[in-house]
């Protein structure tokens, strides 16, 4: 005789075969921060992390994802494009670049949701490109905007650069946009990437650059928006500020260039506006997916991979190339 398991009833055996399910079984659903704070567990025993959408099974010091031959992978990742640089002679910020996340239920840029994952197939060959800043500005030219960031399909536009010249010299919109000058309206940002510049109050006043998580000028005309902070690596870390105005305006929380100041390496933060053409922070890309798979970084790309949990994480911070999986 087998023993059957059906609904809500168990049928006993006296031979000791095999278990047959009619229906399918559901494991405890717990989340990651749920799972982590068990205790008791036996080795063997297993839940679903709903988390990270994957089965989990002790095997008595710590839980681990079940492994199983897999032809696909879900990423999760962060895409920063380059800061855009601050604007010349009476200058604006430059606008944070575009951020665009779909990490666990984490914000994007501009308050946009968090983007649903990207299902890789093993074998497949995708595009990873990590955008530079802007150049800062010479006289009679608006910052420059930073360039695109790019994994796959996603793709993050640049900030866009601070207005100046004494607001002769428009700024220019992007992922977040550039902050005006001389009583001239900040640019638009991108949604779900950024905001928009702050508007200038008046003369010698640059505004600030627009962030990813907030209007540049939000906290003082001068001042550039603050970024977004992220734990795609681990830890908790804000990128995408916007840059400071002219004279004396600070940088956004998560790298953004105070007045005459460079944006922050890998954050996307603009650059400060000013008479230093400060230029903006270069972007990033973050991409996190199942420590089962094992990536291949091509040529052209600076890239470092770390384990978290039963995930790796691996960060580019610079050029252009191909990446795959298997």
């Amino acid at each position: 005789m087998v023993s059957k398991i059906k609904v809500d009833e168990i049928e006993s055996s006296q031979s000791g075969g095999t278990i047959d399910l009619n229906s399918s079984m559901k494991l405890k659903q717990l989340t990651t921060t749920e799972i982590d704070a068990l205790s008791g567990m036996g080795a063997g025993e297993m839940v679903y992390d709903t988390t990270l959408n994957q089965v989990k099974t002790y095997n008595g010091t710590e839980w681990r994802a079940v492994k199983y031959d897999a032809t696909s992978y879900d990423i999760s990742y962060l895409v920063i494009a380059g800061g855009g640089a601050g604007g010349y002679a009476g200058g604006g910020g430059g606008g944070a670049g575009g951020y665009r996340n779909s990490y666990s239920t984490e914000t994007s840029g501009g308050g946009g949701s968090s983007e649903s994952t990207i299902s890789i197939d093993t074998g497949t060959t995708y595009t990873v490109t990590v955008g530079s800043g802007g150049s800062g500005a010479g006289t009679g030219n608006p910052g420059a905007s930073g360039s695109d960031s790019v994994f796959s399909s996603i793709t993050s536009l640049g900030g866009g650069g601070g207005g100046g010249n004494d607001g002769a010299v428009l700024p220019s919109s992007g992922g977040s946009g550039g902050g005006g000058s001389y009583s001239d309206n900040g640019a638009s940002g991108t949604a779900n990437q950024g905001y928009r510049g702050g508007n200038s109050s008046g003369n010698s006043v640059g505004a600030g650059g627009g962030g990813a998580g907030e209007i540049g000028g939000t906290d003082g005309v001068r001042e550039g928006g603050d970024g977004v902070a992220s734990a795609i690596t681990g830890s908790s870390v804000t990128r995408g500020g916007g840059g400071g105005g002219y004279n004396s305006g600070g940088g956004g929380t998560g790298g953004g260039g105070s007045f005459q100041n460079d944006g922050t390496a890998n954050t996307g933060g603009g650059g400060g506006g000013g008479g230093s053409r400060a230029s903006g922070g270069s972007g990033i890309v973050i991409l996190r997916y199942s420590s089962d798979a094992t990536i291949s970084v091509g040529a052209g790309l600076t890239a470092s991979t770390t384990t978290v949990g039963s995930d790796k994480v691996t960060s580019f911070t610079a050029g252009t190339g191909t990446v795959t999986w298997s």
